[in-house]
């Protein structure tokens, strides 16, 4: 995988000379050289892969050539694009200067790739990367193929708490005591040892959410700002609304503690403080919650004793252990991908290695993710060797020596997407989608027959199993929000500078290294213009009025653009011919997008929520993958029979007057949500049935009936305010490979359900929700055979549950996007 960047440019190096008829002859050059050369590398790309395990210079030394391949390919589309305007606003005659002047900019750009291509040639030699790879016909795309067939995600958030479960008991009776004052929870220890995720059992808990009306979960970690700490509470209290975003955009200091007092004065609150390294961080923050003697309780986690001691003088401190030897094993097992190919003396070989760890949870799941892919007694061997290395006596392993060894287990590719969460502020949730898309608008994606969203996918899955990135939340087998545990984020950051992988921009020194392509800066308010610029996350309030700047549209090496606050873009934006994923936010309002957005050629993912018409241009964009927030009233004039790869639709303001019924067109469609406008009714649905690879179905508005069939291929669906009256259990219980059903928000309005014999086969998780006319469940002896997991809530007219479904794992109202 580790030519996937190479490979991309030289594919387009190579179509740039196809194109390009009339180059100048020494331009042709030059690119046929950098594109041979390219070519020549990249037989020895694998090779350089399998032997930079551990090897810092020849890890330096792949970085580098896909360095080379990304600025290669941002040269000849800098070069397109401006050959483009010239060609269609200037004369022949009228531009020889400046055409000859382009030409000379564009060969001296090349000229400086091939001089660095020269140097880490001689590199290659130093480190002796001479022979081809034995194996380099599998090829990458082989890789990636078997990596998303085996990798799915799994949920280790439990794992954690091997040997905890009494300390959550414990510490949920200290919460919900009937102590009026309010009080703080303090939990501390070193890093690894699970404070955070052992504060989110006490936060999710069902107990903890019934208690706290208010709830609230703020981030410090050792650079924090008090005023984002203030309005992010805020958001979790008040909502997110544009009129709530606005009014703490123009707050003070000062203003948002006493806007914060007012709001939970009147209320029960929890509010989780989490990573707090200076007991000042507390001090000055506490004055913004007050004890109005209801109960309120703060939930603090720290690595240090002092803070979590001082924090209050009558709260309850707890000091997080370390597993036992036995709670340890138990943990590795878990964690471990196949426990039945671990034969005796491997067994032997891993309760050491676990012993040395000393009972920290992180290590052991780090170790235990790292021997998974590690297969044969040999290749344990070798992790126990790399580790013993750096042991002195009877110490413990290192835990930075465990992180570091599993990180170079990396393929490069792999390398690159761990690195890339380095980029953003510790202890951030980061949505999935939004992860993905980001690797694939910077290249770590390796084209082949897989769609570039599943393989990046199955490489975030991968990081999750080897315990590099966590699993925050997840909606329907699918994860949703995802982090990386601090010590790792320290990790990311340390290799990332040692590789010139990104810089991170200091305001204060107004340092840029010139060796990166990738520049962090997360100050506000600073303004650095990059020479290729692949990703742009844009917030753009002026006063009340939410613009764009025209000049967005030379911005072309932009495949990913991410605006918030925008109410209209500008036509330019059709310029933006390599973007592959276009995100609006306006605020809780609809935006305008020109007609020239049908111009991206290359945009895979429209995410805006807009009323710009007409639509019908939109079929021009048979590269789009996922188109969310068109309304109905645009969608009614598309023929989508071009829309070959559409996969998600999100559709809004739907009513009985329109016709759905060509939606039935996108023959690889998978994803389906359709909304409909306040209060009205769905047109016929039985199109859905003609959808035969749609897998999840999502429908929130009222409805005269179910379809009386659905696809074969559905596995999830979700009914909210359905308003039926027939019970829609016959029909669901029929559809054969159903795993996930949500009825909520009235989805139903009759007194009983029947879940008959032979029906839900395969259905493994419901949630039942504010069904307040339900009385009775009849459930069948030989129904639900497979369930995992049930919710109930609110619904208060239920007399009971079946008695078999009362041993299932309970299941939150989380609804986070699929």
């Amino acid at each position: 995988m580790a030519d996937a960047l190479v490979s991309f440019a030289v594919q387009k190096l190579g179509d740039f000379l196809i194109q390009q008829v009339y180059l100048r002859l020494s331009l042709r050059e030059d690119v046929q050289w950098l594109r041979n050369e390219l070519l020549f590398m990249q037989s020895f790309l694998n090779d350089a892969e399998q032997k930079q395990s551990g090897d810092q210079r020849v890890e330096r030394w792949v970085f580098e050539i896909n360095s080379i391949a990304n600025d290669s390919v941002a040269i000849l589309e800098t070069y397109s694009f401006e050959a483009g305007k010239r060609a269609s606003r200037l004369k022949a005659c009228a531009c020889i200067c400046r055409k000859e002047k382009k030409f000379y900019n564009v060969s001296k750009e090349i000229q400086s790739l091939k001089q660095r291509i020269k140097d880490i040639s001689r590199k290659r030699e130093t480190y002796g990367i001479t022979n081809f790879n034995s194996n380099a016909g599998e090829g990458p795309s082989n890789q990636v193929t078997t990596l998303r067939r085996t990798t799915s995600y799994v949920d280790d958030h439990d794992y954690i708490f091997v040997g905890l479960k009494e300390v959550v008991q414990t510490l949920l009776v200290e919460l919900l005591k009937a102590e009026p004052r309010r009080s703080v929870l303090s939990i501390y220890g070193m890093g690894g040892l699970g404070k955070t995720t052992l504060a989110e059992k006490l936060y999710n808990s069902p107990d903890t959410v019934s208690s706290f009306p208010a709830r609230a979960w703020i981030c410090v970690s050792q650079e924090f700002k008090k005023m984002d700490l203030l309005r992010n509470i805020i958001k979790s209290i008040q909502g997110r609304t544009k009129e709530t975003l606005d009014l703490l955009e123009r707050m003070t200091e000062r203003d948002l503690e006493i806007h914060l007092r007012d709001l939970l004065k009147e209320r029960k609150y929890l509010v989780v403080v989490d990573d707090v390294w200076q007991r000042e961080a507390w001090e000055s923050l506490k004055r913004a919650f007050p004890d109005s003697k209801n109960g309120s309780r703060v939930i603090i986690t720290t690595r240090k004793e002092e803070v979590a001691e001082r924090a209050d003088n009558r709260g309850f401190v707890h000091k997080l252990r370390f597993l036992s030897q036995e709670e340890s094993w138990d943990l590795f097992c878990r964690k471990l991908l196949d426990v039945q190919a671990m034969d005796p003396h491997m067994e032997i070989l891993a309760l050491v290695m676990v012993d040395k760890c000393r009972g920290l949870p992180l290590a052991i799941v780090v170790l235990s993710g790292l021997l998974s892919h590690k297969k044969g007694l040999n290749e344990w061997k070798k992790v126990k060797d790399h580790l013993w290395k750096n042991i002195k006596h009877d110490k413990s392993i290192e835990i930075s020596n465990i992180l570091s060894l599993s990180y170079n287990d990396l393929s490069t590719a792999l390398k690159q997407c761990f690195l890339y969460f380095g980029i953003f502020p510790d202890d951030q949730l980061l949505g999935a989608d939004n992860i993905i898309r980001l690797w694939m608008a910077e290249g770590f994606i390796p084209r082949g027959e897989e769609r570039m969203e599943d393989v990046a996918e199955g490489f975030l899955n991968e990081l999750i199993r080897r315990s590099l990135v966590q699993a925050v939340d997840t909606f329907w087998e699918k994860v949703t929000e995802c982090r990386v545990h601090d010590l790792l984020h320290e990790l990311a950051i340390e290799k990332a500078l040692e590789l010139n992988f990104f810089d991170i921009y200091d305001p204060r020194s107004h340092s840029i290294s010139s060796l990166c392509i990738r520049h962090v800066i997360h100050s506000e308010g600073e303004r650095s213009v990059f020479q290729h610029l692949y990703v742009l996350y844009l917030d753009m309030h002026v006063g009340n009025v939410s613009i764009v700047p025209d000049a967005i549209g030379s911005l072309y090496h932009l495949k990913l653009l991410r605006l918030r606050g925008i109410h209209d873009l500008p036509s330019s934006i059709g310029n933006l011919k390599n973007l592959q994923t276009l995100v609006v936010d306006a605020g809780g309002y609809t935006c305008q997008l020109p007609r020239e957005t049908a111009d991206l050629i290359n945009l895979r993912h429209l995410v805006a929520r807009y009323y710009s018409k007409p639509l019908v241009h939109i079929s021009k964009l048979t590269s789009l993958q996922v188109l969310e927030g068109v309304s109905c009233d645009q969608w009614k004039d598309v023929d989508p029979i071009d829309l070959v790869n559409l996969r998600e639709l999100s559709m809004f303001d739907i009513s009985k007057t329109y016709s759905l019924n060509n939606i039935s067109s996108l023959k690889n469609l998978s994803t389906l949500e359709l909304f409909c406008r306040g209060g009205q009714l769905f047109p016929s649905l039985e199109f859905v049935n003609c959808c035969e690879k749609l897998q999840k179905l999502w429908l929130e508005g009222v409805m005269e009936k179910l379809p009386d069939l659905f696809p074969n291929s559905i596995t999830m669906i979700a009914l909210f305010y359905s308003g039926l009256t027939e019970d829609p259990m016959p029909i669901l219980g029929m559809v054969p490979n159903l795993r996930n059903l949500i009825l909520d928000e009235a989805a139903y309005e009759g007194k009983e359900i029947l879940c008959s014999d032979n029906s839900f086969s395969q259905l493994q998780f419901l949630i039942l929700g504010d069904l307040e006319k339900l009385e009775t469940w009849h459930l069948a002896t030989s129904a639900m055979p497979l369930i995992k997991g049930l919710g109930i809530h609110d619904c208060p007219n239920l007399k009971g549950i079946p008695e078999r479904m009362k041993d299932v794992e309970l299941l939150k109202r989380n609804y986070n996007k699929w």
